[in-house]
């Protein structure tokens, strides 16, 4: 499938800073799970989305159009994805750490836009607290998500059946419910931009 034609928008500590679009998808996770770039892989560019290898990097609201050819960016094809910063960055300080949450929380329920979430989890290391915290919080507000587990290259071939039940019973779901993907091989790749594209033109 072709990649996703996505260019960089805004960057914004506030939702209320940010333009409007008609269709927008975040994507959150822990810290140093693969976010930044997930979203270069699916666009196909390596330095769309900064990408770090200290957690905590993204500290802002990061809007990313998605593009038709050449067609221009805001405010003609209004559909996005929004990087939103990494949570449980352990040596942020206390203050900063609630920024962030607050900065998270608002958007999730303030941006109209929005028609899922994508929640991605260390397919090495499983859900954490602070992932089943997140979808816990996402399921009491009725907010649309689902979950991406990352790094399916780490897990070794002979694990990878046991780790997908561990994970989805983490989850609270099926294991058909939950989509793996590697940034670095492009596994499930494809089938993430398929359903991305499906949400946003929704």
């Amino acid at each position: 499938m072709a990649s996703l034609n996505f260019e960089f928008v805004q960057s914004a500590d506030k939702v209320g800073q940010l333009p409007p679009t008609d269709t927008e998808v975040a994507v959150v996770g822990r810290s140093n799970v693969g976010k930044s770039s997930l979203i270069n892989a699916l666009a196909n560019r390596r330095k769309l989305a900064h990408v770090s290898n200290t957690p905590g990097r993204t500290r802002l609201l990061n809007l990313f159009q998605l593009l038709d050819g050449n067609r221009a960016a805001l405010p003609g094809n209004r559909r996005a994805i929004m990087d939103l910063p990494g949570y449980g960055y352990a040596t942020a300080s206390k203050q900063m750490r609630y920024s962030w949450a607050a900065m998270i929380e608002d958007y999730l329920l303030e941006r109209e836009s929005l028609v899922m979430v994508v929640v991605l989890v260390d397919g090495l290391v499983g859900p954490t607290s602070l992932d089943k915290d997140m979808l816990e919080w996402l399921r009491s507000h009725g907010l649309p998500h689902t979950v991406v587990a990352t790094k399916h290259d780490k897990v070794k071939s002979s694990k990878r059946s046991k780790r997908v039940k561990d994970l989805s019973a983490g989850c609270q779901l099926d294991p058909g419910d939950i989509v793996w993907v590697s940034s670095a091989k492009g596994t499930g790749i494809d089938k993430l931009r398929s359903l991305v594209r499906s949400w946003l033109e929704d």
